[in-house]
């Protein structure tokens, strides 16, 4: 893809699609599938995709995503007219169009048949962890745009690939929760090893499912909300508030309510403000801003 004549935004899509398309296809078979968000059909195909790619990274395949919305110059070099687009890419050009393979064996049967003509490096004994930490992403991506039952999926498949990795288990059990399957993301947990069970990164998933245990519907959560503004000294309808609105994902409220319920009384219930407030920390990670923010109110209001 030449890049004379770019403006600087073009030529930062050229070098992404280089490095993440053009670099790695001069050696291994990349299978490039152009997608959007809002595309029905692309959120079908991806799983069929994502799986095959992810078994045949020992054979030299390997999967770059590109997103149409964010990648436009991209798209109109390969002149994409619709999507899902999936192309085969070898040595920087494509080699076959795999859009029309819906199914795993197709995709199978297509790759097979490339493979045999192309002199394709296939991968080595740790080729396959890139592979994972790909999936990892791709599912972690999928669960931020809310579609947990897709990152669910997602998650199982990569689950079966490496039961030991605790981002896989993290990332499996904050999807099945997500897409309102509580049960299912605790048999999940249960299920697990001690030492993977005591991971920090899957003890933050499972901090998160005992939270959404308080998850209730929109008219139960305003009850409980007024209960909490109508008696501000009662601090189990303080306490229940928080911990509702919590699980309906605002946060700030939990968080400005719990804060307040510490002021007022820290030693209640043997610190149970503090104790569930610190919960919500580790259910939505030490390293976030928002928790760092509420960590320094807390600090405060303890010890300022």
């Amino acid at each position: 893809m030449a890049s004379m004549g770019l403006n600087l935004d073009e030529q930062k899509a050229v070098d992404r699609f280089r490095k993440t398309v053009v670099d790695p296809s001069q050696t291994k078979l990349v299978v490039v599938d152009f997608w959007a968000e809002w595309c029905g059909p692309c959120k079908a195909l991806a799983p069929v995709i994502e799986k095959v790619c992810a078994e045949y990274a020992d054979k030299g395949v390997v999967l770059a995503k590109i997103n149409v919305d964010e990648e436009r110059f991209i798209a109109a070099q390969f002149q994409i007219q619709s999507i899902p687009t999936v192309y085969a890419m070898f040595r920087g050009q494509p080699v076959a169009d795999l859009t029309p393979m819906r199914s795993e064996s197709q995709l199978k049967d297509a790759l097979d048949q490339i493979l045999s003509q192309l002199p394709v490096e296939a991968g080595d004994a740790g080729a396959g962890q890139p592979d994972i930490a790909q999936l990892v992403a791709m599912g972690e991506e999928v669960l931020a745009g809310g579609d947990g039952e897709r990152a669910a999926a997602i998650f199982m498949q990569i689950a079966e690939m490496a039961p030991d990795k605790a981002e896989v288990q993290a990332g499996l059990i904050r999807a099945l929760l997500a897409a309102g399957h509580a049960d299912a993301a605790r048999d999940a947990f249960a299920a697990l090893p001690p030492a993977l069970q005591a991971d920090p990164l899957v003890a933050q998933a499972h901090a998160a499912l005992d939270l959404a245990a308080s998850q209730v519907d929109d008219s139960e959560l305003a009850v409980l909300r007024a209960a909490a503004a109508e008696r501000p000294t009662d601090m189990e309808a303080q306490l229940a508030f928080a911990e509702a609105a919590f699980a309906a994902g605002d946060r700030d409220a939990a968080a400005e309510t719990l804060l307040g319920a510490i002021g007022r009384d820290p030693a209640w219930n043997e610190g149970a403000a503090k104790s569930t407030l610190l919960k919500m920390f580790e259910a939505v990670g030490m390293e976030d801003p928002w928790v760092g923010a509420q960590r320094r109110k807390l600090s405060l209001l303890l010890f300022g």
